[in-house]
């Protein structure tokens, strides 16, 4: 990390972000070589990361030919208007940047489990329904191994 200041130095901040913030983003490298980024629904559990997903697709495909991941999530705090010159703009913010493995779940009991996680995530009031077993199957869930994990921090 460039500026050594910033790196995020508690854990627990960290799984704060990645417990609660809504949307990640998975990068993932196409059979062409680019990387490939799109926004994810997530969920955190038992240190890996975990995202809901179609079987088909450009990012399952890379995950099946074993593509290397990274995963980001951020929380833009404020934009600070520069006074003077253009260069004192600045910008205050908290991200997180995971490399590491994916692989799609084919354990039934822990897709449930981790669907049912997204559920909660996402829908804390409740209201839905059990997982029918034909989503349960043309469902799939990518879960990412982290390898390393990284915070940064930008706050004043």
């Amino acid at each position: 990390m460039r500026h050594a200041e910033r790196k995020i130095k508690d854990k627990e901040t960290i799984e704060a972000l990645l417990k609660y913030k809504d949307v990640g983003r998975i990068a993932t490298i196409n059979r062409q070589g680019f990387p490939v980024i799109k926004p994810v629904n997530f969920v955190y559990l038992d240190g890996k990361i975990y995202i809901h997903s179609s079987k088909k697709g450009e990012k399952s495909d890379d995950i099946r030919r074993g593509s290397p991941v990274c995963f980001e999530l951020d929380e833009p705090i404020a934009f600070v208007a520069a006074k003077g010159p253009a260069c004192a703009a600045n910008y205050f913010f908290r991200s997180v940047i995971i490399k590491g493995t994916a692989a799609q779940l084919t354990d039934r009991d822990k897709k449930r489990k981790v669907l049912e996680r997204l559920m909660e995530k996402y829908q804390p009031e409740g209201g839905y329904g059990a997982i029918p077993e034909e989503a349960l199957k043309k469902t799939a869930v990518i879960e990412i191994s982290i390898s390393k994990i990284t915070g940064k921090e930008r706050l004043g």
